[in-house]
């Protein structure tokens, strides 16, 4: 399947939002009362959501965006730390006139979503965590998303972004081509080749550690929670998923085996219609507490 058969018959546009001054890739789909925003990973961009689009615009409004530093977003020279990224989004929410939203964040998206989910409770009807990050600080784990993602972006080598893909899968199988060929693109941009460093910081250990989501942070939100993870998961270990879930009063966690980093993608058959009931869930009571 490609991107394009994912979202065959479907409604969507692509387009570039101002957001405080930061151009903004988003694809939006479907007219739903509330509103879903989904956000990518590290070094990712809004295709890792293609296979869940589709599924969920018939009932919400969905915004997948390129966060700042990624895809085809604007590259601001500076560190790409968690506050930042968290002023982008709710940049972004305040340019398309969304007031309260539901996010579904992977990994690095998962940790902003978190973060934002602490911050500004107001702003969350509902949070979901696929593969998130930010709760742990793994020297081995940071030095591998540093080396395969700079060796990928300072290379011409088409077989290295692959590599880069193919590590977050459990099968590579879902590394499309079509996958490959657009991050390949994506980290061969000028300004993306320039800005590896300030999109990899959070790789330092010393700004990791200033950024981590801590148990009295993940204690603050309040927002209905779900946790997903796969057993296979090469970048954090199924007893992280479970203290980042018991540390969020109420949160559900949903574990998936063979799957790896890309819980809505590789099992997006299980994964979409879990989200739809989650999502159908919250809403129902965000709407008994009004």
């Amino acid at each position: 399947m490609t991107i394009w058969n994912e979202l065959a018959g479907l409604d969507f546009a692509v387009k570039t939002v101002d957001a405080a001054g930061v151009p903004t890739r988003s694809l939006q789909a479907g007219a739903g009362e509330e509103a879903v925003i989904f956000l990518h990973g590290t070094s990712g961009h809004l295709e890792a959501f293609a296979r869940n689009i589709a599924a969920h615009a018939p009932y919400y409004e969905c915004h997948a965006i390129d966060m700042l530093g990624h895809g085809y977003t604007g590259k601001p020279d500076y560190p790409y730390e968690i506050p930042r990224y968290v002023d982008h989004l709710v940049n972004y929410l305040d340019a398309v006139g969304l007031d309260k939203v539901h996010l579904v964040g992977e990994s690095l998206g998962g940790w902003v979503a978190a973060y934002l989910a602490s911050e500004q409770p107001e702003r969350v009807l509902s949070l979901q965590l696929l593969a998130a990050g930010g709760t742990v600080a793994n020297p081995d784990v940071m030095q591998r998303i540093r080396t395969s993602t700079t060796k990928a972006v300072q290379s011409n080598d088409i077989e290295l972004t692959r590599a880069r893909l193919h590590l977050l899968m459990n099968d590579p199988v879902n590394a499309t081509e079509e996958l490959v060929e657009a991050r390949h693109r994506i980290y061969h941009q000028p300004d993306f080749v320039a800005n590896i460093h300030n999109l990899l910081s959070l790789q330092d250990m010393d700004t990791r550690q200033r950024n981590l989501l801590r148990p009295d942070r993940l204690a603050r939100i309040q927002a209905p929670t779900l946790v997903v993870w796969g057993h296979e998961n090469p970048f954090g270990d199924v007893p992280e998923a479970e203290k980042m879930a018991a540390d969020i009063a109420g949160a559900q966690l949903q574990l998936y085996p063979e799957c790896g980093h890309w819980p809505q993608h590789e099992q997006a058959a299980l994964y979409n219609p879990l989200s739809l009931e989650f999502l159908a869930k919250a809403s129902e009571r965000v709407k008994s507490v009004v």
